[in-house]
């Protein structure tokens, strides 16, 4: 495990290559602490940010639109249209492409979806995609295969991230499926802490992050002592903790 402060800053190198921090949030629809959640957000100085349980009901956009201002960032896509899962990114990112795709709904169980988006960084690209998986295991291994397919779609699927809530720990069959095929950026380098739920006490890690084979994981967990980053605001803000994970991209041809 590496340091707290180990963790690289973003960073676009000589070589054409891009150093990216990308968070992964539960913001539990924005019921909680908005000012501490800003607070946290802005600590990790994040690119981009896998966002979910935005807001998708009355006023959303403005709501997202919001959290995206005040934490010096912009709405990328998501929110409603992905039924929850959102991508916020800083000014240094380009939006080359988005879109939100909702996913096969079991009756009885919440609509999912996801929230994609291809982003430049200099000359590298990251293709982003924000997920919640749902609590029902059968859809849940369902939905982790459906989320391997559209990776293997993608522009580039070694240039890929996926941050999300998985509703599944390490070990689990939708959880192992997914890294069967990704890399759990946790796993590669963790940094800082490993379980996400709940803050007062955790004891699981259903939040993570996953890369394809053209990224390197420069270090990947939760920024608890980040400086920024205190106890108190975690524990406001939402009811699971965040993942920061420091990326480098290879420049694209």
């Amino acid at each position: 495990m590496t340091a707290l402060d180990d963790l690289p800053e973003s960073a676009t190198e000589a070589d054409g290559s891009a150093v990216v921090r990308v968070l992964s949030y539960n913001v539990r629809s924005l019921r909680d602490d908005h000012d501490a959640l800003v607070r946290v957000i802005r600590a990790c100085a994040p690119d981009v940010v896998c966002v979910q349980e935005a807001p998708r009901f009355f006023r959303w956009r403005k709501k997202a639109v919001r959290l995206a201002r005040e934490s010096g960032l912009v709405t990328v896509t998501g929110g409603a249209t992905a039924s929850g899962p959102m991508i916020l990114a800083s000014l240094r990112a380009r939006v080359l492409r988005t879109e939100d795709v909702l996913l096969p709904r079991t009756p009885g169980l919440h609509q999912r979806g996801f929230a994609t988006a291809v982003l430049g960084f200099g000359a590298a690209r990251l293709d982003v995609v924000s997920c919640h998986l749902s609590v029902n295991a059968a859809e849940r291994y369902d939905q982790a295969g459906l989320l391997l397919e559209r990776v293997a779609t993608s522009d580039d699927a070694a240039a890929t991230v996926v941050g999300g809530d998985f509703n599944a720990r390490p070990g689990s069959p939708a959880f192992d499926r997914i890294a069967a095929e990704l890399r759990d950026a946790w796993a590669v380098r963790g940094w800082g802490g490993e379980y996400t739920s709940r803050p007062g006490d955790p004891v699981q890690r259903i939040d993570a992050v996953f890369v394809g084979k053209g990224v390197e994981v420069l270090g990947c967990g939760v920024p608890r002592g980040l400086p920024g980053v205190t106890e108190s605001d975690l524990r406001a803000a939402t009811d699971h903790l965040p993942v920061l994970a420091a990326l480098r991209l290879a420049p694209r041809p």
